[in-house]
């Protein structure tokens, strides 16, 4: 979900020392609530009220090109995990973890939507 802005998410628990700067919150919450943010801001780009909804007509155009039949669910869940593989490798990025948060919760939205 990143758009080229600067994360404004989660900061450290434990932060290193720094010199004159906020440390970050990297607590829970604070990814919990970069995620929803994320999701807030892409309603205002995509100008769409309850934000971006985009999982339904991507896994459409998937399956038509590759004969599959992923759901709008599955979708966000693959993306769950390219935000799981990122985050296992390399330096900390707060981002992997705010967004992965959200679209687990865009993962529940679909499921609750066709199986609730």
């Amino acid at each position: 979900m990143t758009d080229g802005h600067q994360p404004t998410g989660p900061q450290p628990i434990n932060p290193p020392k720094t010199k004159g700067r906020p440390s970050p919150d990297y607590s829970a919450p604070a990814f919990l609530e970069a995620g929803a943010q994320h999701m807030r801001d892409r309603a205002s780009l995509r100008d769409a009220p309850d934000g971006e909804r985009s999982m339904a007509k991507t896994v459409a155009a998937f399956n038509a090109l590759y004969g599959k039949d992923l759901t709008e669910e599955e979708g966000w869940m693959f993306m769950v995990l390219l935000k799981q593989a990122r985050a296992s490798q390399g330096k900390f990025v707060a981002d992997d973890y705010e967004d992965g948060a959200a679209y687990f919760g865009l993962a529940g939205e679909a499921a609750a939507g066709a199986r609730g």
